[in-house]
């Protein structure tokens, strides 16, 4: 073979392998969409996110079991709703699923830490990434985020994200949703919650399962009581 039969024979397989790897990255958003399309009608059970932490924990103990239970959104505490709101997302009901002006911040952190610290992320992208992503802080992991995001804002009104988000992010060492995490820390269902509980809860989802740990952590009350003097104004869906 000559040499500009080399170059030709290695040109057509690259480019078969390009077509071939852009043909695997468009089934598997395909296949993130379909589930997208079901979660705006069904509730989902389980969650990327829980698959990891059940893992986790029947690494040690066989019998884990997480600790879930689904509740309607009329049924959840409307001091939660606005405590998540004010703690997690303010402009929640009034963007299409980025701030921007977040993000930017995020980025300057980011840079003036080298590394990736900060994500400025706001409900919607947290919902993206328990549904069906990792922990772990990559760009690739951001990106991915990013196009669930809009998948999700486009198919979803706030309303449900909402629900779906307060049912599914992580509060604790194996516990996910509100319900769950009413009962966990204060003995109580969620509807029952009244808003020094909420503002709390709020406070710990940046960090569940080390304040599952350090109930009494230093700082945590001093934010709790931040996020409740804002709760009046936060606008839920």
């Amino acid at each position: 073979m000559t040499g500009a039969g080399v170059v030709a024979f290695f040109a057509r397989w690259t480019k078969r392998l390009i077509l071939g790897l852009l043909g695997l990255i468009l089934l598997y958003q395909l296949w993130l969409f379909g589930w997208v399309v079901l979660w705006s009608q069904v509730n989902p059970d389980m969650t990327s996110f829980m698959d990891i932490r059940l893992a986790e924990l029947q690494a040690s103990d066989s019998r884990a079991r997480l600790k879930k239970q689904w509740v309607d959104y009329e049924h959840i505490s409307v001091h939660l709703k606005r405590a998540l709101i004010a703690a997690e997302d303010d402009l929640f009901t009034r963007h299409g699923g980025f701030d921007w002006e977040g993000i930017q911040r995020a980025l300057e952190k980011n840079q003036q830490s080298g590394m990736i610290v900060s994500g400025g992320s706001t409900i919607s992208q947290q919902l993206a990434k328990n549904l069906f992503l990792s922990p772990q802080k990559t760009l690739w992991r951001k990106a991915e985020e990013a196009v669930i995001t809009l998948m999700i804002e486009s198919l979803w009104d706030k309303r449900r994200i909402f629900e779906v988000y307060l049912n599914v992010i992580e509060w604790g060492n194996g516990v996910f949703g509100a319900e769950a995490a009413a009962r966990h820390y204060f003995g109580i269902g969620v509807a029952q919650l009244n808003a020094g509980q909420a503002a709390r809860l709020a406070g710990m989802v940046p960090s569940p399962r080390f304040y599952d740990r350090n109930r009494d952590a230093s700082g945590l009350a001093a934010k709790a009581a931040i996020i409740q003097s804002r709760m009046p104004s936060a606008r839920i869906p």
